[in-house]
């Protein structure tokens, strides 16, 4: 009884030391599980990219890993985009490390947003970052001002913007006076909207830098004037934290470096660290590609235009199904892109007016009024404050010329190809004239064409007397003489 007991006993310490054995392997903060989950962005921001990398951080946390290693490439990007980004890097309860790599890259405009969102901001040598000013490429240049500059600042204008501001020098802090006087000088001239977009850009990026302990006064001058730097300038003045040669060289430095996520400090333990790369699936390729605004664009007009031959000429069919396709999926980019409702209209019209040269004789007014139309549609098709989407202008004016040649030549072309008579059918057989092939007073045999058919008369007919088509049911024709030949006459 005693040794039964006691093998019992000797069991249960059996089970007990291998559960606790399983969780000291599984435990956080153990070299060999330590895992991160590299990102790759690569071009411009857009919706893709953020879905991109939304999909790779719930990867990451859905693994267990450690860090998320952004390698970023852009020129810039929508600025929705780029917030959802930022939004997704704040929220993160793993830390985010943005790598500009490799050598030759950059994080220009919105790319430079990201990085000062990210826990860890790193550069490979001969990259740089900056030029984070927002531009409108909505509306026309050159217009006078929304609003008098006076020198008087709006509510509505962020700080700094107006005389009635407190500078630092009189508030006593000569320290800085350099970041206000770059504030107010930049402020000095443009549109209030102008004004309105960079403050607010400018106010969003010195609340990143502050965030993340860098350097503020440089972020708000990449927004205001456009500044940038190379890596080794950018970690002088603590813009970024490290300059690394690649994703290895980066975890080895950043190993023991303490990072704040979600308000609580973390040690991060890298030295040991295995990465691993989330690959964008087939649909996120897919939507990279035709979210592209020129290649939206082109899909749009190829709809319009398929459509468009198919009501001209109905039962072509394959201009009909390539139209439909395109267009649909030209409608679902533009779900993605932030279009401008009033370029999609005048681009519309200007097809129309393109269109309606071919019907009516307008002596090029609807010709040129659409080309006009379709040009100014075109510029503003889409509405991104930040100034990275649009269509490229050389495009605009392939697609111009290519639309008056089309709408002009081809459909006008169609137009009169289906005003020229049958040349075939029941309907070129009406009035088509023939040859008697025998003497008839009710029923014989006719030639028309070199074919030989049944007819039927009203009135006597000869042989190789011309008879005309007066009507067909079937096969057989009715006709009725035309004018006497001679004897022997043939057709």
């Amino acid at each position: 009884m005693k040794s039964c007991i006691t093998a019992r006993f000797l069991f249960a310490i059996l089970l007990l030391g291998l559960f606790g054995a399983a969780a000291v392997t599984a435990a956080p903060g153990a070299g060999p599980s330590q895992r991160a989950v590299i990102l790759e962005i690569d071009g411009t921001i857009g919706p893709v990219a953020a879905q991109y990398f939304r999909s790779g951080l719930r990867k990451a946390q859905d693994l267990g890993a450690q860090l998320l290693i952004l390698r970023l490439d852009t020129p810039g990007g929508l600025d929705a985009a780029m917030r959802d980004i930022v939004k997704d890097v704040l929220a993160s309860s793993i830390p985010v490390a943005c790598f500009v790599a490799p050598s030759g890259a950059r994080a220009a405009s919105a790319g430079t947003y990201i990085l000062y969102a990210c826990h860890i901001a790193a550069m490979a040598p001969a990259t740089s970052l900056g030029s984070a000013t927002p531009v409108q490429i909505g509306g026309f240049p050159g217009l006078p001002d929304d609003e008098p500059d006076s020198g008087r600042g709006t509510p509505d204008d962020g700080p700094g913007t107006g005389a009635a501001d407190t500078t630092p020098e009189q508030a006593g802090d000569p320290a800085a006076a350099p970041e206000t006087e770059t504030r107010r000088t930049s402020d000095s001239s443009g549109s209030a909207m102008q004004r309105k977009i960079i403050n607010d850009a400018a106010s969003f990026i010195r609340g990143l830098a502050k965030l993340r302990n860098r350097d503020a006064q440089w972020a708000e001058q990449a927004v205001r004037n456009a500044e940038n730097l190379t890596a080794a300038e950018a970690l002088e003045r603590g813009v970024i934290d490290r300059v690394a040669e690649n994703i290895p060289d980066l975890l080895t430095q950043i190993d023991g470096q303490a990072v704040q996520v979600l308000g609580e400090t973390v040690v991060l333990h890298t030295a040991d660290m295995t990465t691993e790369a989330f690959e964008a699936d087939w649909r996120i390729k897919i939507l990279s590609v035709i979210t592209d605004p020129n290649v939206a664009y082109v899909l749009m007009l190829i709809g319009i235009y398929g459509l468009i031959y198919e009501l001209a000429n109905p039962g072509a069919m394959v201009p009909g199904v390539i139209g439909a396709i395109a267009l649909i999926t030209a409608l679902f980019a533009f779900q993605a892109l932030p279009v401008n409702y009033a370029g999609l209209a005048l681009l519309a019209l200007g097809v129309a007016f393109m269109v309606l040269e071919a019907f009516v004789p307008s002596f090029g007014a609807l010709g040129i009024g659409g080309a006009i139309a379709f040009i100014i549609g075109s510029v503003i098709l889409y509405r991104d404050e930040a100034g990275q989407v649009g269509v490229a202008i050389p495009l605009i004016g392939t697609f111009v010329i290519l639309s008056l040649a089309l709408f002009v030549g081809v459909v006008g072309y169609a137009l009169k190809t289906r005003r020229r008579p049958v040349a075939s059918g029941r309907e070129e057989m009406l009035l088509a004239t023939g040859i008697a092939e025998e003497d008839f007073e009710h029923s014989g045999r006719v030639r028309i064409h070199s074919e030989t058919w049944n007819a039927e008369t009203l009135r006597p007919v000869r042989r190789g007397q011309r008879v005309r088509v007066k009507s067909m049911e079937g096969l057989q024709l009715t006709v009725e003489p035309v004018s006497e030949t001679k004897k022997g006459e043939s057709q």
